[in-house]
């Protein structure tokens, strides 16, 4: 018999890489020409045709495409931007950085864990000039909903996609910019990597010249002989994307909506099974609500230590993770901004485990994944294992 110790690691997430993807890098070093070519331009409008956009901007990190977003819609030194806390801090940061203040908005509800339209508009004021919704875990947020909400109060509408890749009928088509992520733990990946999408076509190539210093010709334009020279015309940053990053996502590209189609019959096959072993461990969202399933969230019952569910978890070598600490409670945010109360966003934050959802996964794992969560909750049915289990999650792919 197959002892706990002997059985595989299933692993939160796992990108899908293979021979395709080592071509195309190989691809790449023959050609000689390593950023900002030909293949950054290709997964830009092939980007854009899968998300129905006018065009895209390629990126080295979502963290880079979100602050060029807000430097689309204006915003500024002395400005609001309207931010959830349940998100990576670099949806945070990144309103720091364009000198703006984050104001933090609570979510819904623990089953509905998006901005809350009702508590964003309490928290308005005249310095607000945008609102940063998020697709939490993938799911859609009521788009329309947040436009007229926009349009109503004069701000911007930004979206932080990080979760959304491939996410049919995302907000993407109806805000000023949205920002998507391709580090390694996303629904498709280029290693690091991010794509923008900006409504208004000024604003639009605007940023496109901050991506690379603000030069007006590239370095690849004057190579061929298109231009001879430059001027810079902004103050702009090196947030370019490289050959081999692009040259991975245009193999990734065309297999994410495959790859989410099985994220949500793998979601599916959660939510069966926890019913049927643990009612009282529920994931969020109805399970009709449109999503590319990126995360798989469940919230554990009131009161639950999840940190000894978690550690129970890892010895039955199955990993899980908390999305997210809520930003508002990190000490450099606490320092400045003194205690924000989000009692729905603390509660949602208490009691919710990340559980392994990847394309890897069989439904069998899934299974075993159920089993191990149930004897963790139930102590006298948890494996014993030698050895002292690792924190919550993983560390090497948590970043945005």
């Amino acid at each position: 018999m197959t002892s706990v110790a002997d059985l595989p690691m299933i692993e939160l997430g796992a990108p899908v890489l293979g021979d395709a993807e080592k071509q195309a890098l190989h691809e790449v070093i023959d050609d000689g020409w390593l950023t900002m070519g030909g293949r950054v331009r290709r997964f830009e409008q092939a980007f854009a045709e899968m998300h129905g956009t006018d065009d895209a901007i390629a990126v080295h990190s979502a963290t880079s495409a979100l602050q060029l977003a807000l430097a689309a819609v204006g915003v500024g030194p002395g400005d609001e931007v309207l931010l959830p806390s349940l998100t990576f801090v670099a949806t945070a940061s990144v309103v720091l950085h364009a000198g703006a203040t984050p104001v933090f908005v609570d979510i819904d509800s623990s089953e509905r864990p998006h901005l809350s339209i009702e508590d964003a508009r309490r928290r308005m004021t005249p310095r607000t000039r945008a609102v940063i919704v998020m697709p939490y875990g993938g799911y859609a947020v009521d788009a329309p909903a947040w436009r007229r909400f926009a349009d109503e109060h004069g701000v911007a509408l930004v979206e932080d996609a990080a979760h959304a890749a491939g996410l049919p009928g995302h907000v993407a088509r109806v805000a000023d910019a949205s920002a998507f992520s391709f580090f390694s733990n996303k629904n498709m990946t280029t290693a690091e990597g991010g794509m923008l999408v900006v409504a208004d076509p000024d604003a639009r190539e605007r940023v496109r010249l901050l991506r690379a210093h603000a030069m007006t010709a590239s370095t690849l334009d004057r190579d061929k002989g298109h231009r001879t020279g430059y001027d810079v015309v902004d103050c702009g940053h090196n947030f370019r994307m490289d050959e081999l990053r692009a040259a991975l996502g245009l193999v990734q590209l065309p297999r994410l909506l495959g790859w989410n189609a099985t994220r949500r019959e793998l979601t599916g096959r959660y939510r069966s099974v926890l019913a049927e072993v643990l009612p009282q461990c529920r994931v969020p969202f109805e399970p009709d609500h449109p999503t590319a399933a990126h995360l798989l969230p469940v919230l554990l019952p009131p009161g639950t230590d999840r940190a000894e569910v978690a550690a129970a978890m890892r010895v039955a070598r199955v990993q899980t993770s908390a999305h997210y600490p809520p930003v508002h409670r990190f000490s450099y945010y606490r320092d400045r901004y003194g205690d924000v109360v989000l009692p729905k966003t603390e509660e949602f934050h208490d009691r919710e485990l990340t559980l392994p959802l990847h394309p890897r996964l069989t439904p069998g794992d899934v299974e075993r994944v159920v089993a191990a969560l149930a004897g963790a909750l139930d102590p006298a049915e948890t494996p014993e294992t030698p050895g002292t289990p690792d924190l919550i999650g993983t560390t090497e792919r948590k970043a945005g």
